[in-house]
C-alpha cells in the first residue's frame, strides 16, 4: 500500500513563501513520475508542476518563474518551492504520484495541504 501525505501548507502574506513536502511511504513512480495539483475554491483541479525520475520539470503557466519542484528519490520525498505567492495561489494542495496504466495517470494522491495567500 503506497501513502503520500503532504506538509508545509500555512496562511502567509502575499509575495512570502512555503515550501510544500510530500512523502511517500514506497516510491513506485520511476516510470511516469510525481507531480503538485492544487484547487482552488470553487474551480477544477489543476496540475501545477510535475518532475519526472530524470529530472524533467513542467509548470502551469500562473507558477512558473515562481514555484519549483524538486525530488529527493533516496528519501522518497518531493517538493514544491513556492516563491512570491499570490492571493490566487490559494487552494487545497495535493501530490500525486502516476503510474503505467496503458499511459501516465495520477493513481495515487495524497490528502492534501491548505495554503492560503492574503
Amino acid at each position: 500500500h503506497v501513502q503520500l501525505v503532504e506538509s508545509g501548507g500555512s496562511s502567509v502574506q502575499a509575495e512570502g513563501s512555503l515550501k510544500l513536502s510530500c512523502s511517500v511511504s514506497r516510491y513506485i513512480f520511476r516510470r511516469c513520475g510525481m507531480g503538485w495539483y492544487r484547487r482552488a475554491p470553487g474551480k477544477e483541479r489543476e496540475l501545477v508542476s510535475s518532475i519526472k525520475s530524470d529530472g524533467t520539470r513542467n509548470y502551469a503557466d500562473s507558477v512558473k518563474g515562481r514555484f519549483s519542484i524538486s525530488q529527493d528519490i533516496a528519501k522518497n520525498t518531493l517538493y514544491l518551492q513556492m516563491n512570491s505567492l499570490k492571493t490566487e495561489d490559494t487552494a487545497v494542495y495535493y501530490c500525486a504520484g502516476s503510474i503505467w496504466i496503458g499511459y501516465c495517470a495520477p493513481n495515487y494522491w495524497g490528502q492534501g495541504t491548505q495554503v492560503t495567500v492574503s
